[in-house]
């Protein structure tokens, strides 16, 4: 890899253990209309587009009140199950801004969930460049590009730093590299090692050393 000169962050596993509290809150919001209850691994099989797109999979005639219901139950649990970032990460986005690198954050997630998540946590005024989901589809390449357009980079001078296997295939098809966070509780592990991204990183601590070896 060159010389980085920019870097892009996910959000849910990957800044934030946010994966528990999110799943919570989709039931809450989509069982008592759809009037079933769904496991984590169905919520989790709807991921992709935004969060307007999951819910639309399980209530599709209702999805304006159930986000609704969703952001409320997201604001909630948010401080009581995710009230802080990941140990490390902090350090990592100040130790980039105290080197005038460019900071993107590319999130599956919806506008409004994302703004609640930058509030609570204050991290806000970290990033440089911002792209959330789509409730159609899943449109990580189209918001990798666009921040690389922004920032005015090559991919190859820029490095992803994502937790899904969906995170690999994306920055596959954009020719970005990509680090695993492997330190979320929910890690697919064995599908992040399956797809061989740039490099599997299993600690926070870890991720703040390479990022100081690339940008030295």
């Amino acid at each position: 890899m060159q010389k980085l000169k920019s870097v892009i962050f996910d959000v849910d596993g990957t800044m934030i253990d946010s994966l528990p509290f999110c799943i919570e809150a989709f039931r809450l919001a989509v069982e008592p209309i759809a009037r079933r209850s769904f496991t984590a691994e169905e919520i989790l099989s709807a991921f992709g587009p935004s969060d307007e797109g999951t819910i639309r999979v399980f209530v599709p005639d209702a999805v304006e009140t159930c986000m609704e219901q969703f952001l409320y139950h997201y604001r909630r649990l948010h401080p009581i199950m995710c009230p802080k970032p990941f140990e490390g990460i902090v350090d990592i986005l100040d130790w980039l801004k105290s080197r005038q690198i460019p900071i993107g954050l590319v999130t599956g997630k919806g506008p409004k969930s994302l703004a609640i998540t930058l509030e609570i946590l204050g991290l806000g005024h970290y990033f440089d460049a911002m792209e959330t989901g789509s409730p159609l589809h899943a449109n990580k390449p189209e918001c990798l590009r666009s921040v690389l357009h922004k920032f005015g980079h090559s991919p190859s001078e820029s490095l992803y730093i994502g937790d899904s296997p969906s995170d690999i295939t994306a920055c596959r098809e954009v020719s970005i590299p990509i680090y695993s966070a492997a330190w979320a509780q929910m890690v697919d592990l064995p599908k992040l090692e399956s797809l061989r991204p740039d490099k599997i990183v299993r600690s926070v601590a870890e991720l703040k050393l390479l990022l100081q070896e690339n940008l030295a």
